[in-house]
Order: structure tokens, then sequence, then C-alpha cells
């Protein structure tokens, strides 16, 4: 019986996921920036309109009751990162455990990495300390991210849409299986030093490029934060205002800009050659300017000082 190849050459249900999620942004940006659905009263529209907005964003928006029901609050966007953090701190303990003592992959997580990843080219050894450290990024950054979520961040009453909720866990899911296949996770044991020998350039560039991004991301937040807070740290209004101060004069939503910088970052801890994971990037990009174009047009509907230098997305850009 003749085998059926169900993908391409070389590619892999992971990556046509990730394919179909940068195309579906692509257009919705795109639908977005021609004015598509913006000004309509049709059902679609506002069915559209409700699954792209959230936060702030959704502020005036016109949209049947009904569609309130599967509004879930802004505030437990901390549920992705507590995700993320046990998810992907697993996955990193499995693949330490693999390579610094051969304890074997679990079988479940084998038939899942085989199940998206069936069909790619063969893997390429000394690929193990650009994995760790990918792992490990998206472990801190996850941790970072929690922090900030319950001892930094001031929200309001903004909502997400039950979808996007869904998506959010769902995505951190898919992000550290993604790292996962990078390298071979046959049982062998590869020691501390064979693991520095592997050490490049681009794995010093890309945490260097991932400190500077998260420091400027944390300062953003901490700067959002104060904007609802008095000089004593203590909630004083939930009201948005328009935020100054590091990026922020720039462009209007620097952490979004400082969240792609991240995952470039990564990109460069793999020393550019993950395919899939540039994929990751891609999307990234187009999520984040999506929702940075949102938050844009919202403060210059709301403000009429708001400074007409600053970008939206990527500095002198977008």
């Amino acid at each position: 019986m003749q085998h059926v190849q169900l993908f391409p050459p070389g590619m892999t249900l992971l990556a046509l996921v990730w394919l179909l999620l940068d195309a579906t942004f692509l257009i919705t940006l795109l639908w977005h920036l021609l004015q598509g659905c913006k000004s309509g009263h049709s059902l679609l529209c506002s069915v559209f309109q409700d699954l792209i907005r959230y936060g702030k964003t959704k502020t005036g928006l016109q949209r049947p009751a009904w569609l309130q029901w599967f509004d879930i609050p802004k505030r437990c966007f901390w549920h992705f990162y507590c995700v993320s953090l046990i998810w992907n701190g697993c996955l990193l303990w499995i693949l330490l455990r693999l390579l610094l003592q051969s304890v074997p992959v679990p079988e479940w997580l084998q038939l899942v990495l085989h199940f998206l990843h069936a069909g790619s080219e063969p893997q390429i050894l000394d690929r193990e300390l650009s994995v760790i450290l990918a792992l490990a990024l998206l472990w801190l950054h996850s941790l970072r991210r929690l922090l900030e979520c319950l001892f930094v961040s001031v929200f309001s009453n903004g909502v997400i849409h039950l979808v996007q909720y869904c998506f959010g866990l769902g995505y951190y899911f898919l992000i550290g299986i993604t790292v996962l296949t990078y390298c071979p996770l046959d049982r062998r044991t590869v020691s501390t030093d064979n693991l520095l020998t592997q050490c490049h350039w681009y794995h010093i560039l890309g945490l260097a490029l991932y400190i500077w991004a998260s420091l400027h991301q944390y300062r953003c937040h901490c700067i959002l934060a104060g904007l609802r807070k008095s000089a004593s740290g203590n909630v004083i209004n939930l009201n948005h205002s328009v935020p100054c101060g590091d990026w922020f004069e720039r462009v209007s939503c620097p952490h979004y800009f400082a969240e792609l910088l991240i995952y470039v970052s990564i990109a460069v801890v793999f020393g550019l050659l993950n395919t899939i994971w540039w994929l990751v990037v891609l999307f990234v990009l187009l999520n984040q300017a999506l929702a940075a174009l949102l938050c844009h047009e919202f403060y210059h509907e709301k403000f009429d000082t708001y400074p007409i230098h600053r970008k939206a997305f990527i500095p002198f850009i977008f």
C-alpha cells in the first residue's frame, strides 16, 4: 500500500499550525488596516471586533448583549503565565534529566512530539544548549510576567473574550513543544563540559538582547501601573492616562515591542537557524502589531493632545 504524505517534504503539523496562525493574524491585521468592519453594525462585524479587541480597546464597542456572556476579566492574564511556568518548567526538567541523567522522555510526550513533528528533517546534534537556554528563558519570562501581573500591574474592569483566553492557554503549551522539537531526544547523556563546548557567540548575544528587552518591558509595565498609583504605591484610580517615559516617548505600546524583541532574542539563541521558531516570531510580530494598533487608535480617540510623533508599535516604522 502506497504511503500518503499529508504535508510537503520537510513540513510538519507543528509548522503548519504556526503558518496558519501567521496567515490568520496577517489577514486580520490587513483587514483592520483597510477599515474592514470598523464602522459596520452587522453581527459579523460585532463578533470580529469582539474577538480582536480586549481590555481598554473594547471601551465603547457596540456589541450585542449576548457577547458579554463570553467576557472574562483581563486580570486573569496571570493564568497564562502560571500555566506556562508549570508546563515549560516541566519540559525543562524532563530535558535536563534526559541529558544529564539519561532518564528517558515520558512516552506520552514522545507521542505528542512525534504527532506534531513527524516528517521533519533529521535533527542535528549539539543543539542541546540552545534548547536548554530557550526553555529557561521562556520559563523566566513567564515567572517575571506572573509576578508583574500579581504585584505590579493595576487592572481595570477590562475584559478578554473566552476564545482569547483559551487560545492564550493553548499558546503557551505549543510554545514549549516548539522549542523541544529542535534537538533529538534519544536516550543519551551529555556532560556539563560538553554543553559548555556548545557555547557560541549567538548565545551571549541572545542573552544580552533578552535581558535588555526584559528590563525595558518591566519598566514600561511599572510606568503603566504608576499611572494608577499614588507616590506611596496605593491604587488611586482605574482610569486610562497617557504614559510617558522610557520607550513610551517613541511608541504607544513599547511593552509589545519588547515582547517581540524577547522572542527575537530566543531566535538568536537558536543561532538564527530554527525555522519554526521564526514562524513563532512572525506570529508574535503580527499579534502584537494588531494589539498595538488598536491601543494606538484608542489613545488618539480618547486624548486630543496625544503626541502625534509616536508610532504604534515599532519606533520610527509602524
